[in-house]
């Protein structure tokens, strides 16, 4: 039975304050590690330590989310999170703070992110039920949350506190997770649906089903490649944008920033509005509309070089990448069976963030190559088939996500 709408508020007060406190370490952990040293390998290793723990650790952290009682995974997580924040902080703060100190505490994070964010998702549906309109709802507040505290309050906030002392967003950030887990303590205890035959599956046997499932499953295959393939383009382009920014805006660090908050308000929108597109458009549609969106965004950025042209452009960017977050998420947790929703959340966010890194190095290179202009074309061009891709799917077989 679904809870009462306590439930929901739980979970969308410890993201907001969980996420805050992640967006303020996202922009406290670079400017710590460029304090503590100058090589450019070090200081992109403590970005690419958080990367590494889904790569390593996302695919068996599902498959354990979806036999643990769910509210123990959440609250032992954000505990867990909070231990290696506090002690990142008193190293910092008694100068005995190191760059593989900060990278393995940036991965451990990472890792409780890994058992965290596919249980948060698997806890929705048993908070709300499974019903459409409320499912994609809870999303859009959620995501909508994790845009606000991840892109826009965070990280001012981050480097704001790291200007006072270097281990304030550190510290700050443990007590969030601390206040976090203390919130989820009122949901109920989320169990996971026990095992058909009495006994869970070996690991491997367990990934390896929900790799199956995924890959045999029409919707959500399609769905998971709707998000690497929006996450590979946006990362193309964004890769360089900030050279973009500076060389044909001609904007600064400031103007930059702007830029990217207003993004992130364009995503904060996105929370709104995605669950009223939702209710009345099927999934594939929405993707291939997002996809076609972020195309014309790119081109709009590129074929203008104008400052005020590139805010609505990446405005729309922002909601596009709300919209699908919110959508997507809604129809996995319609079509997947309660005990495989962790794993289905942790493959479909392995290929995201595969599709996102494997996205940056192209980007980069494209850049090098053939000039700024290039990732902005590349971008809009393969979204342009992707979003054909989608067209043709919805033409051919009507989406089962309704």
């Amino acid at each position: 039975m679904p809870t009462t709408r306590r439930g929901l508020g739980l979970l969308l007060a410890s993201t907001g304050v969980a996420i805050t406190g992640q967006g303020m370490v996202t922009a406290a952990a670079p400017l710590l590690a460029a304090s503590l040293t100058r090589d450019p390998f070090a200081v992109s290793a403590v970005t690419a330590a958080s990367y590494a723990a889904w790569l390593i650790v996302g695919l068996p952290a599902g498959a354990l989310v979806d036999r643990w009682p769910r509210r123990a995974v959440l609250v032992s997580t954000d505990l867990a999170r909070a231990v290696v924040l506090g002690v990142l902080a008193l190293l910092i703060a008694t100068g005995y703070a190191s760059v593989p100190a900060l990278i393995v505490a940036v991965f451990l994070v990472g890792v409780g992110s890994c058992f965290f964010d596919p249980a948060a998702q698997a806890a929705i549906p048993a908070v709300v039920g499974r019903d459409k309109t409320a499912l994609t709802h809870a999303n859009g507040k959620m995501w909508a949350l994790d845009t606000f505290g991840r892109s826009l309050a965070g990280p001012p906030l981050g480097a704001a506190t790291f200007g006072v002392a270097a281990a304030l967003p550190f510290g700050l950030d443990a007590g969030a997770f601390l206040a976090s887990a203390v919130l989820l303590l009122g949901l109920p205890r989320l169990n996971s649906s026990p095992p058909t035959n009495g006994c869970h599956q070996a690991i491997l046997p367990a990934i390896r089903a929900g790799l199956v499932f995924l890959f045999t499953h029409a919707e959500l295959r399609l769905l998971a490649f709707g998000m690497a393939a929006y996450n590979l383009a946006y990362n193309i382009a964004f890769a360089t944008l900030v050279l973009f920014v500076q060389d044909r805006l001609h904007l600064g660090d400031l103007g930059f920033g702007l830029l990217l908050a207003v993004m992130a308000v364009g995503g904060i929108a996105g929370g709104w509005v995605a669950p009223r597109i939702a209710t009345h458009v099927p999934a594939r549609v929405v993707y291939a509309g997002a996809l076609a969106a972020q195309g014309l965004a790119w081109a709009a950025v590129l074929l203008s070089a104008n400052v005020w042209v590139s805010c609505a452009a990446l405005a729309l960017v922002g909601l596009a990448s709300t919209t699908v977050s919110v959508v997507g998420g809604a129809a996995r947790q319609l079509l997947t069976p309660d005990e495989m929703l962790g794993r289905m959340v942790s493959a479909t966010r392995l290929l995201g963030i595969g599709a996102a890194a494997l996205g940056a190095l192209i980007g980069g290179a494209v850049a090098s190559l053939w000039g700024i202009a290039a990732p902005f074309v590349g971008a809009a061009a393969l979204l342009t088939v992707f979003c054909a891709l989608f067209i043709a799917s919805v033409a051919t077989r009507p989406s089962s996500a309704e």
